[in-house]
């Protein structure tokens, strides 16, 4: 029999994460296409990070006919948030859009599902790229990141947003996600999480 879960963070009842979701402003409009893999995945960082912010929003799917219309609030310029060849500063980027806020799009998924988003979705990859600045760490001990500086969703997102509404904080967001990864980090167990994640190396 599977245990009941909260309907709002899809988390078990037991650890229901919602008393930890804030709920934050931001002038920045965050759209999230989640690739449907992702959706029952442990750590869904993603639905985190919608629940916490009241300018976003998250779709899930391979192939989005609604894109026009995602991509086309009034008054936002959209960007796609995807590093690599061609992508500018955020900050450069923001600099150069006048003042006027960002729709920022943020693919949901592993790399190689993440592109096939942008492959079976025209307009998307049609989008302005963007990468965060350099420096950032992630705090995702969980997982074995192929680089040091391979952030989830929600602390991307973070990330983000720091940099664009600066001074503003949006810490807040990582709380619900840090403790996600201390409750998994528990339930395995200290020795466990220092075998297969390395920990005190």
């Amino acid at each position: 029999m599977s245990r009941p879960h909260c309907a709002r963070c899809v988390r078990p009842l037991s650890h229901c994460l919602c008393a930890l979701i804030p709920l934050l402003n931001s002038r920045t409009r965050v759209l999230i296409l989640q690739h449907p893999s992702e959706v029952k995945h442990a750590l869904n960082t993603a639905r985190l990070a919608a629940l916490g912010l009241r300018n976003a929003q998250l779709r899930v799917g391979e192939c989005f006919t609604e894109l026009p219309t995602l991509l086309a609030p009034a008054g936002y310029q959209a960007c796609l948030l995807f590093p690599g060849e061609g992508a500018q500063s955020l900050p450069d980027f923001a600099a150069q859009a006048g003042g006027q806020p960002l729709l920022l799009v943020v693919p949901d998924g592993t790399w190689r599902k993440a592109r096939k988003l942008l492959h079976c979705n025209p307009l998307l990859a049609a989008l302005p790229r963007v990468s965060l600045p350099a420096g950032l760490a992630s705090r995702y001990r969980l997982r074995k990141a192929p680089r040091a500086d391979a952030l989830s969703t929600i602390e991307a997102i973070t990330g983000a947003l720091e940099v664009l509404e600066a001074p503003a904080s949006f810490a807040a967001l990582l709380k619900p996600f840090e403790a996600l990864i201390d409750g998994q980090i528990a339930a395995m167990g200290d020795q466990t999480f220092a075998r297969n994640h390395g920990a005190g190396e």
